[in-house]
């Protein structure tokens, strides 16, 4: 039975590098290529493949970014141009990634080790989820955040993004553009969003400074933050000392 496989990268010449090198295994049938993340998670979600070639750095929507989106994640190879401290920082948990520029020698060995892992798909899953862990404690500041609405990808500015509230195991943000659910912890924003711009008035909300209009006094112990839109959400006192701080 055929490996059906996808090429995610946006660069012709690395997606021909890895067309060239597949020719040479007839197991292999690549079933779509993509140039860039959006495309790429519309080929997954369509073409359901067992194997990934995917290209970590990509405008708009990066690897891990497009990752995230998916629900039923193949076995994935990383390209990446990372230098090699970037690799070193998740090679414990990556299912395999080749380093640009990559010989046909360790591509063979990539081709192997996906061997092994097509079929166990939990296993896959796992990895990549382990993956995503480590990847948050490395993230720099967010300049984007990534959402999908039904069968639609968006991408909130970061700068947009109106103030975010708790929902359980997921998050609420609140945008210029409207609201938008995404699967991550208060805490992960908390750590990712500008500090000198986002603070957590709240346990159940996190403001963006520029979008507050005024703060006044709600009940003892607690504040009423007006934003510039009309919206008004709750500050804890703690959480108004946070703001004192800053503003």
């Amino acid at each position: 039975m055929k490996i059906r496989t996808v090429i995610i990268d946006d660069e012709e010449l690395a997606r021909s590098l890895v067309r060239n090198y597949l020719s040479k295994f007839n197991e292999i049938e690549i079933v779509e290529e993509c140039e860039n993340g959006f495309e790429g998670a519309r080929a997954i979600r369509d073409m359901k493949p067992d194997l990934v070639f995917l290209d970590i750095q990509m405008p708009k929507l990066n690897g891990f970014e497009m990752l995230e989106l998916i629900d039923e994640k193949p076995c994935v190879i990383f390209t990446t141009a990372y230098d090699e401290f970037a690799i070193r920082a998740f090679e414990v948990n990556a299912i395999d990634y080749l380093l640009k520029p990559f010989s046909e020698k360790r591509f063979q060995e990539a081709i192997d080790r996906a061997k092994q892992k097509i079929g166990e798909k939990d296993s896959s899953e796992s990895e990549i989820k382990r993956l995503d862990v480590h990847l948050e404690s490395t993230t720099k500041l967010l300049e984007r955040v990534v959402v999908k609405k039904k069968d639609q990808l968006i991408v909130i500015p970061v700068h947009t993004i109106l103030y975010i509230e708790s929902e359980d195991d997921y998050v609420m943000i609140w945008s210029d553009e409207g609201k938008f659910l995404k699967q991550k912890t208060m805490k992960f924003f908390e750590e990712h969003l500008d500090s000198r711009l986002f603070v957590r008035i709240h346990r159940s909300f996190i403001v963006n400074l520029e979008k507050i209009d005024s703060i006044q006094l709600y009940e003892k112990d607690t504040y009423l933050v007006l934003l510039k839109n009309g919206s008004k959400i709750r500050a804890s006192r703690q959480g108004y000392s946070r703001l004192k701080e800053v503003m």
